[in-house]
């Protein structure tokens, strides 16, 4: 079977050339896949700003209960 070109009457039957008929059907993407994506990126990108927040909270690789600020350092320790 020969492709199709963009300028070829379109294989589904409406007498529209196929780049007006259905080329624009296999180009699209669904509104719920870019929804569902979009979620997907923003939980990836909540859970990695939470991540890199919380990395100053660490000490030798385990939660501090509480912070104590240092005179003497002028910090949290």
């Amino acid at each position: 079977m020969a492709a199709i070109g963009r300028n070829d009457p379109c294989t589904c039957g409406s007498g529209k050339k196929y780049k007006r008929c259905c080329a624009l059907k296999v180009e699209r993407t669904p509104i719920g896949s870019k929804i569902g994506l979009s979620l997907i990126g923003l939980l990836l990108l909540g859970g990695a700003a939470y991540f890199l927040f919380s990395l100053d909270e660490l000490d030798d690789g385990r939660l501090t209960p509480h912070r104590v600020w240092s005179q003497e350092h002028q910090h949290w320790h």
